[in-house]
């Protein structure tokens, strides 16, 4: 994939949803695919959900019967990996697995010509570390699609350490005409989506653990200021076996900072099974015919606003940071979370409708009743509240 040559051919490796998604979004966009998997279960399972899909966008006059047709008579399905030995732009979408993931980038390398780029679809791995053991380092890249692919239209760009400066544009631009919203993001834990959401469960759960409010109060008080769930309905909805596993991960990637630590109350939920939607029950009980109870108490608007506002604040400094320590612009930063969360607003932009210092003294009030370095405010968060200035120029 060098400068200014068409992306011709693509390649994805692993027919499960995720892969399968890609396609979909791949040959919508007019792309021819090669879809690989080493099981024909898998490869069968995923023709016939595109089938459905296709069959569901023609009853919604989306696409024609011809369209449709031809979206998939453009993807191919093989159980021959070196049917991707053309491809110009191969798409990993294995387990998220290290060990997995390597194994599958040797045999890729050995198969695909030297100008093809490697891109991994993981969510939380290092690109720098999958990159370290392939023999060009420097065409791999991370293409990180939120699920489900065809729907959700952010995809996160991730440069390695090693990647050729030209891929990440040259991928920005070919999601464009895949109709996605592309970001770049650093290769550090989380990217940008998985680290600057941390505190939306975290500091959920650091209240309820407090006692300010229980659960329903809080997913209240969120859903009150805009967002279309609250953190323990998202939780619950996600299954606290991944979200807590996740959380667990960044902690330790960033070794054990108090801002990502996990919470014993959701830990003791994973270890009862009460795992959310998909087990019946998590914070709420999903076996009962009230399944999403109303709060012990009603609180006021007054304390509504302090528990949405804390929150709101501690997510603002999240992205701050990742602006400050050069994760990503202050743009990408907002289309992230719009885009691939479907948060109500640009974290930035709600941080200046809000105020720079009035999130600057939230944080640091909290900093004085804890004493914690959890608590910490976001150097350039502050610097710009001194100054009167924004994130957005």
């Amino acid at each position: 994939m060098q400068t200014n040559k068409a992306v011709n051919l693509i390649g994805i490796v692993g027919a499960g949803a995720m892969g399968s998604g890609i396609a979909q979004i791949a040959s919508q966009a007019g792309q021819d695919v090669v879809l690989f998997d080493l099981s024909k279960e898998a490869l069968t399972t995923s023709a016939a959900k595109l089938q459905k899909v296709m069959i569901r966008l023609i009853e919604k006059g989306k696409v024609t019967s011809d369209e449709a047709i031809a979206i998939q008579t453009r993807i191919v399905r093989t159980t021959k990996d070196t049917s991707l030995k053309d491809c110009d732009l191969i798409i990993e979408a294995v387990v998220e697995d290290l060990e997995v993931k390597k194994r599958v980038f040797k045999r890729i390398e050995e198969i695909v010509k030297k100008e093809a780029v490697i891109a991994s679809n993981t969510s939380s791995l290092s690109i720098t570390s999958l990159a370290s053991f392939c023999a060009h380092p420097e065409r791999v890249i991370g293409l990180h699609f939120f699920n489900p692919a065809p729907l959700m239209p952010l995809v996160e760009i991730i440069p390695a350490l090693q990647t050729n400066r030209v891929i990440p544009q040259q991928l920005t631009e070919l999601m464009s005409k895949w109709g996605k919203s592309p970001v770049i993001a650093k290769d550090t834990p989380g990217f940008i989506v998985n680290r600057v959401a941390r505190p939306f469960y975290g500091e959920a759960l650091r209240m309820l653990d407090e006692g300010i409010a229980d659960a329903s109060n809080i997913d209240e008080a969120m859903r009150a200021s805009g967002f279309r769930m609250g953190p323990f309905q998202l939780m619950d909805l996600i299954g606290h076996d991944v979200n807590y596993s996740v959380t667990e991960s960044v902690f330790k990637s960033f070794y054990y900072d108090p801002r990502y630590m996990p919470s014993i109350t959701q830990l003791k939920l994973v270890e009862a099974g009460w795992l959310g939607r998909k087990s019946g029950r998590g914070f709420y009980n999903y076996n009962e015919e009230n399944k999403e109870p109303n709060a012990s108490a009603q609180l006021n608007p007054k304390a509504q606003v302090e528990i949405s506002e804390r929150i709101i604040s501690m997510l603002i400094n999240e992205a701050a940071d990742a602006v400050y320590l050069g994760i990503a612009s202050a743009e990408d930063v907002d289309i992230a979370m719009l885009k691939g969360v479907n948060y109500p607003k640009g974290l930035l932009v709600w941080a200046e409708e809000l105020g720079l210092q009035k999130v600057v003294s939230i944080i640091d009030g909290l900093r004085d009743t804890y004493g914690e370095t959890r608590y910490r405010c976001s150097p350039l968060l502050r610097e710009l509240a001194a100054k009167g200035g924004n994130f957005h120029k």
